[in-house]
């Protein structure tokens, strides 16, 4: 590990470490455009010059390496002078179109400009070149070629990430620009990351655009919904709407990408919501209170065990829920309600589109967890066919797991069964089918633990409360079982996680501590 000095801090660095990363460890901030850590060194945008000693000129810092004794300035005259004339140059063309520019807020030119560079233009407007404006380029994204730095890290995406190459530089001197090849569109599951990647204004998101300004938004940390890989994500709200999903770097899982139909998956906590209790009185949905809406359903489940035993009620559970929930619904079947007849399906519409990138086939971010903690597609299976058999005479089951048949199918399974509660978040034929509808909190208005395919636990986090009268999974569970007799005292995902490590051997020494924000890989996990 070589030392060296860096502003007259020392410190030790790995072997190979750039002066660039070197001073991002020890909380030094040195400006850089083309620099990503997830892509290859161009080192052309030139603006992390820096001063190390006995080299005769300044040296960009993202691809020159920590050696033994190096003296390293990143706040001097001369470098802070090279930095200004670098900006200025990248400016001299720049529109200037801030105010409608939908990356203000969190735009490269502006936060730099503002730390480095505070000049007065020598360029006259007039004799700015300009260039193709708003190009919809396909995919996810909309490019602005007067905006653009030619930092390339668009191009080294699409070259070394996706292996697609659908952008490229065009023309020479001031007129070069980014651009689509002529007659291709963005043609791969990964465009929304371009947005992401993009320091300035140039490539922007067609769905987020001019929705909202990101210094109204709050961030949560959070873990896709989409599918079984997990990935890590920043979810930005603004009151108790959901705005846009970001991936979130963890190297073990998505590195600092996610896929553009995950980016979407932020849509289902907003659109169709299930918000108030609901009963269905002679066929009629009717708003109920919290109260009687658990307690009808506590009721409905007792008769039914005391009356037909315990083989007439059935739990069918989701693996959209969390380990949390998970683990009190398995409780909830095998030790108050005391049936066998419970189970998942991992089964959803569509194709079961899978990559060899981060794209899985099941479309869920918690099979995993559900069959770790006991759940079984089998029992799924067997449930079925008990209300089919019309053995059933109880069903409480967990969002829209019936989803990959058609309604009238829904419909005509679940009319075989006395009663049916459903805890859920969206509409669907479910809900419309069930006599108690249980509203629950989308997966940003909750907290607790999704197990990836990989057997990776992670944490996703509550932004904001639950919309509407909508519960938390936790507390209807927790409600259904004390009035079904149980004396459970669970407070929060966190007290439930800590019951369900020391109850399961997969899950066991884990906290949310040791989780962190990286998660961790159960016993015999990868």
């Amino acid at each position: 590990m070589p030392n060296f000095t860096i502003n007259g801090i020392a410190a030790a660095v790995p072997d190979g470490t750039t002066i660039l990363a070197a001073a991002h460890m020890i909380g030094i901030e040195i400006p850089h455009y083309c620099y990503h850590p997830k892509l290859s060194i161009a080192g052309n945008c030139r603006m992390c010059l820096v001063e190390v000693e006995k080299f005769p000129k300044l040296q960009i810092a993202c691809n020159t390496v920590v050696t033994e004794g190096m003296v390293v300035r990143s706040d001097t005259e001369k470098v802070r002078k090279a930095v200004t004339g670098v900006l200025e140059l990248m400016l001299i063309h720049h529109p200037v179109d801030c105010p409608i520019c939908d990356q203000a807020g969190e735009c490269g030119l502006q936060n730099y400009y503002m730390k480095f560079g505070l000049h007065k233009s020598r360029y006259d407007l007039e004799d700015k070149v300009h260039k193709k404006k708003v190009q919809d380029i396909g995919g996810q994204i909309v490019l602005d070629a007067e905006r653009c730095i030619l930092c390339s890290r668009c191009v080294r995406f699409l070259q070394e990430v996706t292996k697609t190459g659908e952008m490229e530089f065009f023309q020479r001197g001031d007129h070069s620009e980014i651009s689509i090849f002529p007659g291709r569109k963005l043609s791969n599951n990964y465009t929304g990351n371009l947005a992401d990647i993009c320091p300035v204004g140039a490539l922007t998101s067609k769905d987020f655009r001019f929705k909202c300004r990101v210094w109204y938004l709050s961030s949560v940390e959070s873990i896709c919904p989409g599918c079984s890989n997990g990935c890590n994500i920043v979810a930005d709200f603004k009151g108790g709407i959901l705005y846009r999903l970001k991936p979130r770097r963890n190297d073990d899982v998505n590195q600092t990408w996610m896929c553009d139909f995950g980016r979407l998956e932020y849509k289902k906590a907003n659109e169709s919501r299930l918000l108030v209790p609901v009963l269905r009185e002679a066929g009629k949905p009717v708003a109920a209170s919290w109260d009687e809406a658990l307690m009808t359903s506590a009721m409905r489940f007792r008769e039914a065990a005391e009356k037909h035993g315990p083989g007439s009620v059935a739990v069918i559970a989701s693996p959209q829920s969390s380990n949390e929930e998970l683990f009190l619904a398995k409780k909830l079947a095998s030790e108050i309600l005391k049936t066998e007849t419970f189970g998942f399906t991992s089964r959803t519409p569509g194709d079961g589109f899978s990559d060899d990138f981060l794209i899985k086939a099941d479309k869920n971010p918690n099979s995993m967890g559900a069959q770790l903690l006991g759940f079984a597609e089998e029992g799924f299976g067997r449930a079925v066919k008990a209300i089919s058999d019309g053995k059933i005479r109880a069903l409480l089951i967990f969002g829209n797991v019936l989803s990959d048949l058609s309604d009238a199918e829904v419909e005509s399974l679940l009319s075989k069964v006395s009663f049916v509660a459903q805890v859920g978040t969206g509409d669907g034929a479910v809900s419309r089918a069930a006599h108690a509808v249980l509203p629950s909190a989308s997966f940003a208005e909750r907290g607790g633990t999704f197990t990836n395919i990989a057997g990776r636990v992670q944490r996703f986090r509550k932004g904001f409360a639950p919309r509407g009268k909508a519960g938390n999974d936790i507390e209807i569970l927790v409600g259904l079982a004390k009035r079904l007799g149980a004396d459970w005292k669970f407070d929060g995902e966190e007290s439930v996680f800590k019951a369900l490590s020391e109850a399961s051997a997969s899950f066991s020494g884990m906290s949310y501590e040791s989780l962190g924000s990286g998660g961790r890989a159960v016993a015999g996990g990868q």
